[in-house]
């Protein structure tokens, strides 16, 4: 279905959504607004520095908190591929999929360290370190939640599916 290759970028466990975009940035629903402070409480240098398609690497909990949709949305505009970590706040989990954020549970991503480069392809369910070559299996995506990072999100594929029976 979906290959992605990227530079990684290493956070700690329990990053939470006021952690991803603060809540004082929340008077805007603007992606690309949002996108110009993703992840600044963490880190703020962090949208200077990476590049679209580069992938977070993070511990235990990713995205607790706050149920805010912004947090995948500000994510994904501001160029983060996909996201991986042993474990994801269940909220947070579903709104990634819903907003079309590829995120990846595994348990050995502390492992994979900063810099480093790493594919992902979701057919073979695998994750390649390409820096170290060491080869990782992750948690199966099921297939529908696929579909919705096919399609780029939940509306996306609503809207897809609503053309398709002609209504």
């Amino acid at each position: 279905m979906q290959k992605m290759e990227g530079k990684v970028w290493n956070f700690g466990k329990d990053i939470d959504t006021d952690l991803i975009i603060a809540a004082r940035y929340l008077s805007t629903s603007n992606p690309l607004e949002l996108a110009k402070h993703v992840m600044e409480d963490a880190d703020p240098t962090f949208v200077s520095k990476m590049t679209p398609g580069d992938i977070i690497v993070a511990g235990d909990n990713f995205g607790c908190g706050s149920s805010r949709e912004h947090a995948p949305i500000a994510l994904k505009a501001a160029g983060v591929a996909a996201v991986i970590a042993p474990t994801f706040a269940r909220i947070f989990y579903r709104n990634a999929f819903n907003m079309g954020l590829p995120i990846f549970e595994l348990t050995e991503s502390s492992q994979i360290k900063e810099g480093e480069v790493v594919s992902i392809d979701m057919d073979a369910g695998t994750i390649t370190n390409k820096t170290t070559g060491k080869v990782y299996n992750f948690i199966p995506i099921p297939p529908f939640m696929q579909e919705l990072i096919g399609a780029g999100g939940l509306m996306n594929y609503a809207t897809a599916e609503i053309a398709a029976q002609g209504n």
